[in-house]
């Protein structure tokens, strides 16, 4: 008994390893299909997709009633064709004009909200003054308002601000979130407050010590976190969709809506487009990410 019980007490980590690591490649091949089934049907022609997601028939039960229809899910394309990203990136100028519009959003918020935040993080984690913790638990209350909440508020002073129907309607909210300052604030205090004593010795102020100490150790943070936004501000609908009433002012991330029954294969080539600039920034900054998000700034 003592032999077969530390066999299983030896074997019992690679089993748990083994049922694990099995359990979450069945999730992420469950979370893939749907990306796959997007970049093969965004390569069939019209027709073929006409004829695979037109309804094809209805189940019957036993006494002969009409139930649901059903579709004909198909993977792989007879034959490769390209004509669906032909319409989308030269026939219709619509998608690049919302892409450059996406564009035109996203990068100002990221750089904006990235030199906001490291600046209130510096001062909410390496200052101390009075009211540091109280002022911080208000960034984290509005942080976890979700955006139907503050919808009123912020349209009513948008609204007094003259910037509807504005890029300066999406930017300037998106620049002064609460999520960047609450993440930089979490990673800077991890940075060892020796090497800003060490600064304040040899004579240099709080600016010396945020340029040449903080903000440097703070890149993987600033990375992660410009990542994060990358993604939550490219995928916005609600914002858009309020704030700017010209549909040629709005993003990307609104133009799969504007797709009817007979422009499937329109839709499917221009999912595909519009999630590459994700997926390529993720796979070009996953180290930074990861890093970011586990706040593992400064070991030893």
């Amino acid at each position: 008994m003592t032999r077969g019980n530390g066999g299983w007490k030896k074997a019992y980590p690679l089993v748990s390893r083994m049922l694990l690591t099995a359990w979450l490649g069945s999730a992420a091949v469950i979370m893939l299909v749907p990306i796959v089934f997007t970049l093969t049907n965004s390569l069939m022609t019209e027709k073929e997709i006409g004829l695979n997601y037109g309804l094809l028939g209805k189940m019957t039960d036993a006494g002969g009633l009409a139930g649901a229809s059903f579709v004909n899910l198909k993977l792989l394309p007879d034959w490769l064709s390209p004509e669906q990203y032909v319409h989308v990136l030269v026939l219709a100028p619509k998608f690049l004009q919302m892409f450059w519009n996406s564009a035109g959003l996203v990068v100002p918020i990221i750089a904006g909200q990235a030199a906001v935040a490291s600046l209130a993080a510096y001062a909410l984690a390496m200052l101390r003054f009075r009211g540091r913790d109280g002022l911080f638990l208000v960034y984290l209350m509005t942080m976890l308002m979700p955006f139907q909440v503050t919808l009123v508020p912020n349209y009513l002073v948008i609204e007094r601000l003259g910037l509807m129907n504005s890029n300066g309607a999406i930017i300037w909210p998106g620049v002064f979130g609460a999520f960047g300052v609450f993440m930089l604030r979490q990673f800077m205090t991890h940075i060892p407050g020796v090497y800003a004593e060490a600064a304040k010795m040899d004579g240099g102020g709080h600016f010396t010590v945020f340029a040449r100490i903080v903000l440097p150790l703070a890149k993987p943070g600033i990375a992660a976190l410009a990542v994060l936004l990358f993604v939550d501000y490219w995928n916005m609908i609600e914002q858009p969709l309020i704030f700017l009433r010209e549909a040629s002012m709005q993003p990307l991330s609104l133009y799969l809506a504007y797709m009817d029954e007979g422009a499937r294969g329109i839709g499917f080539a221009a999912s595909v487009l519009y999630m590459t600039p994700v997926v390529l920034l993720f796979l070009y900054a996953e180290t930074h990410l990861v890093e970011g998000v586990q706040l593992s700034g400064i070991k030893g």
